[in-house]
């Protein structure tokens, strides 16, 4: 027989009943929130706190304490633990402090060969040297424990990402000239909509160098139904040699030029920029691009003398060249087509690259960058993360 209770009966607004209702329904809250929903909402419903107990699993004492929180405090703080509640903290502040320095520090400064903290390796160490550094409650400290004081702290030990150092005394103004480009580029891209002839032509302009044209030594093996899911292939390889891919990105309409050579010298980029004269019979041809020696080498300068400035070259800031859009067109070459390609020489590897780019150039997208001279601005020191 059902135990009668003596409590008033619970009365909520249509708003509490629609946030138990999602929280009851939720996948990234805690399990133990959500089981605290169905309590309430099933005691709602007119279910005893017996007939709750038993649906959901869960004690009695614990049904029925958790109706009356929600009674007295509302639903909000009825849900919630207690101030207090739970096991109390057994490892010092200092301790957690050393904790954290040591997994801001390199493993290889304390002695270890590795690079980066494991758990097991952070957790070993800890025990080995709690006593000796005043903290003999992390002397049985389990990983888990670890792991939640490190992202308690948003600490990750084991992982690396990467950064971009600002070596260039100029950086600041270098950058702002490469966005006041895209900008530019921007408003022409406005005006080619309005059938307005452009009298320029605004490039981002790179070379990928090294291309390996490699082919396999045994044939793949393809896909089978219910048995082999993906292509196998080989672990040898034949190289047949390299090339390099020269290539621009048109700002305004999106078409990629390129041109594939065997080398990456001036001579190969002179070579690549008559090409992209004589496709673009305009007044001023303005272009975007990294530091490297064949983009300023003497023999560059001297063809340009000879064309009368025709070339305006904006230059990214020194170890910054991922400013320049063009490497996003790199990266996506990369992705789509290189990094899995096989070929049986270079020839047909440089026909394959322009295949590619061919395909691309039907449907061309228009690069537009995500960093604004505003957003720059607003960015202490100038620095584009």
């Amino acid at each position: 027989m059902a135990r009668l209770s003596c409590r008033p009966k619970l009365k909520l607004t249509k708003e509490e009943k629609e946030y138990l209702i999602k929280l009851s329904h939720s996948r990234n809250q805690p399990a133990s929130l959500v089981t605290r929903a169905k309590i309430v909402l099933l005691s709602l419903e007119g279910k005893n706190d017996t007939e709750i107990s038993n649906e959901l699993h869960v004690a009695y004492k614990t049904v029925r304490n958790r109706i009356q929180r929600v009674l007295d405090n509302g639903v909000t703080e009825g849900l919630k633990d207690k101030p207090g509640a739970g096991k109390p903290r057994t490892i010092s502040d200092e301790a957690r402090l050393w904790l954290i320095k040591l997994a801001c520090t390199k493993p290889k400064d304390l002695g270890y060969p590795q690079e980066l903290w494991s758990q097991r390796l952070l957790a070993k160490h800890i025990r080995k040297n709690c006593i000796k550094e005043g903290h003999p409650e992390l002397l049985k400290i389990s990983q888990g424990t670890i792991s939640k004081i490190l992202n308690a702290n948003k600490i990750k030990p084991h992982k690396i990402r990467s950064y971009t150092a600002k070596v260039d005394p100029d950086f600041d103004t270098k950058a702002k000239n490469v966005l006041e480009v895209y900008n530019e580029a921007k408003k022409l891209r406005e005006n080619s909509k309005k059938n307005n002839e452009l009298d320029k032509v605004i490039l981002s302009c790179d070379e990928k160098a090294g291309i390996q044209a490699i082919g396999d030594k045994y044939p793949d093996l393809m896909p089978v139904e219910g048995k082999y899911p993906t292509i196998a292939r080989d672990y040898e390889y034949v190289r047949h040699g390299t090339l390099s891919l020269f290539a621009c990105i048109d700002l305004v309409s999106g078409k990629v030029s390129h041109k594939v050579l065997a080398r990456n010298r001036s001579r190969e980029f002179i070579e690549f920029l008559k090409i992209i004269e004589s496709m673009n019979p305009v007044k001023e041809i303005t272009m975007t691009l990294d530091n490297y020696k064949t983009h300023t080498s003497r023999e560059t300068r001297s063809y340009l003398d000879t064309i009368k400035s025709k070339f305006k070259f904006v230059f990214t800031p020194i170890h910054a060249s991922w400013l320049n859009v063009i490497e996003n067109f790199f990266s996506k070459i990369t992705r789509n087509l290189l990094g899995a390609i096989r070929v049986e020489s270079i020839d047909e590897l440089s026909k394959r690259i322009d295949l590619y780019i061919d395909q691309l150039n039907e449907e061309p997208s228009k690069p537009s960058w995500k960093y604004r001279l505003k957003e720059m601005e607003k960015i202490p020191g100038g620095i584009i993360i």
